[in-house]
C-alpha cells in the first residue's frame, strides 16, 4: 500500500515506488484516492480525456472535512488556475500566458540567468563553500520569476513561508489543522498578488505581469479572480519546482563524484545532464487527474470521479522502460529527455523551457567554477511527499 510515511520516505522514495508497481501498480487508497506507478499507465492517464477540477470527484467524508477546513478547496488560487482549469477555460487561460512566456522571451533571459548565478557562485567562493539552497537553489528561480513578471519589491521571506505552505495542498492532507494553513496561505498569497496588480496598473512595464493584466482589461479575457490566480500558480510554481531541481540535481552529482567528472570533463553534456537530473530525482513527484467515466488502466477499472495520483517519481524509475539502470545517476544518459517530469499531454508543464534554461546555467557555471564540489556535511529534506527536495546542501568549493 502507497504509505508516504515509511521510514526513509522523504530521503528516497524510490524503493517504495518500486515495491508499488512490482505488487499493486493501480491501487486504490483508504485516503479515498487512488495511486498509479507503473510509467505506461501514468502517461496514458496524462495523455487520456480526463478533469483536473476538484468539483468533479465523488464525495468522501475525510476529503470533504479537509477542504472544507481549507476553505473550500486546497487548490492555490481559489481553483481558477489553469493548472486546476478542464477545457475550454484551461485552453483559454493556457493560451493567454502562452503568449508571452514563449521560448524567445525565456532564451532572452539567459545573461540575467548567468549573471545571477555568477553573483551567487561569487558568494560561495569568498565564503569557502555554504549551503547551496539559500546560497544558489532558492535565489537564482526566485529572482528570474520575480523580473520576469515584473514584481516591485517584496518580502522575500514571508512569501517563501506562504509558498511553502500552499504547495502542501499538492500532496496528500490528512490534517484538518494543515488544511486550514493552507487556505490561509492561499487567501495572503491572493491578497498579495492583487495589491501587487493594483500597483502595476499605475506602474505598467514590458513583463509578464502588465500583458495578464492587459489581457484582462480587454474583456472577457481574463476576469479579475482568474488574473489573481494566474499570478500566484506562476509565482508559485516559477521557482519553487526549480528550487528543487537545483538541489536535487546538486545531491545527485555530489553523491556520484564520478558523474560529477565525467560532466566537468564534457561540460557540453550539461543539457542533457539536467534532463537526468529531472529524471532521477523528480522535482515534482506526481500529478493528478480526475475521471469523468470508468477508466481501465494496468488491468483494473477506475471508477467515475475518481482522483487519480499519477506517480512522475515512480514512472521515472520504473524498469520496464528504462531498463536495470533506471535507479542509476548517468549523466550521458541516452533517452533521458523522455522523462516525465513536466507531466504530459495538454497540461504540460508550461515553464519547462525556463527550467531547463536555469538548470543548464546553474550547472554550467557551478561545475566549471568548481570542478571538485564535494558535500560538506548532511544533507536536509524538506519533508514534502509531493515537491520532495533537498532543504540544505552543505558544500566546499
Amino acid at each position: 500500500m502507497y504509505n508516504p510515511f515509511t521510514p526513509g520516505f522523504a530521503e528516497s522514495p524510490y524503493a517504495h515506488y518500486r515495491q508499488l508497481r512490482d505488487e499493486d501498480p493501480v491501487q486504490e487508497h483508504p485516503m479515498g484516492f487512488w495511486v498509479v506507478t507503473r510509467r505506461e499507465d501514468v502517461t496514458t492517464l496524462l495523455r487520456a480525456d480526463l478533469s483536473v477540477e476538484a468539483r468533479n470527484v465523488a464525495p468522501h467524508p475525510l476529503r470533504d472535512a479537509v477542504e472544507a477546513a481549507a476553505g473550500g478547496t486546497l487548490a492555490a488560487g481559489g481553483g481558477l488556475s489553469m493548472l486546476d482549469r478542464d477545457p475550454p477555460d484551461h485552453t483559454r487561460l493556457r493560451g493567454l500566458v502562452q503568449k508571452v512566456f514563449t521560448g524567445r522571451a525565456i532564451a532572452a533571459l539567459e545573461p540575467k540567468v548567468a549573471a545571477l548565478v555568477d553573483s551567487a557562485l561569487d558568494g560561495l567562493a569568498a565564503d569557502g563553500g555554504g549551503d547551496l539552497v539559500p546560497a544558489l537553489a532558492f535565489p537564482l528561480p526566485f529572482a528570474v520569476i520575480t523580473e520576469m513578471l515584473g514584481m516591485p519589491e517584496t518580502d522575500a521571506a514571508r512569501v517563501r513561508e506562504l509558498t511553502g505552505t500552499l504547495v502542501r495542498g499538492l500532496e496528500p492532507v490528512a490534517d484538518v489543522e494543515l488544511a486550514a494553513a493552507i487556505g490561509a496561505a492561499d487567501r495572503e498569497l491572493g491578497e498579495l498578488v492583487g495589491q501587487v496588480i493594483a500597483w502595476k496598473r499605475d506602474h505598467p512595464g514590458d513583463d509578464l505581469l502588465t500583458a495578464l493584466i492587459q489581457a484582462e482589461d480587454d474583456g472577457a479575457v481574463l476576469g479579475a479572480d482568474e488574473l489573481v490566480a494566474q499570478v500566484v500558480l506562476l509565482y508559485v510554481a516559477g521557482h519553487e519546482t526549480t528550487v528543487n531541481l537545483i538541489s536535487n540535481g546538486a545531491v545527485a552529482l555530489l553523491r556520484h563524484p564520478e558523474q560529477r567528472d565525467r560532466l566537468v570533463a564534457r561540460p557540453e553534456l550539461v543539457g542533457g545532464a539536467v534532463e537526468e537530473m529531472l529524471r532521477y530525482d523528480s522535482p515534482v513527484q506526481s500529478t493528478r487527474r480526475i475521471t469523468l467515466q470508468p477508466v481501465r488502466v494496468g488491468g483494473r477499472e477506475i471508477p467515475p470521479g475518481a482522483f487519480v495520483s499519477c506517480s512522475l517519481g515512480s514512472a521515472n524509475h520504473d524498469e520496464r522502460f528504462w531498463g536495470e539502470t533506471a535507479d542509476d545517476f548517468v549523466v550521458d544518459r541516452p533517452g533521458a529527455r523522455q522523462h516525465v517530469s513536466f507531466g504530459a499531454g495538454p497540461h504540460h508543464c508550461l515553464g519547462a523551457a525556463l527550467a531547463r534554461l536555469e538548470g543548464r546555467v546553474a550547472f554550467a557555471g557551478l561545475l566549471a567554477r568548481f570542478p571538485r564540489l564535494s558535500l560538506a556535511g548532511d544533507i536536509t529534506w524538506n519533508g514534502r511527499i509531493n515537491l520532495r527536495g533537498a532543504s540544505a546542501v552543505p558544500v566546499a568549493v
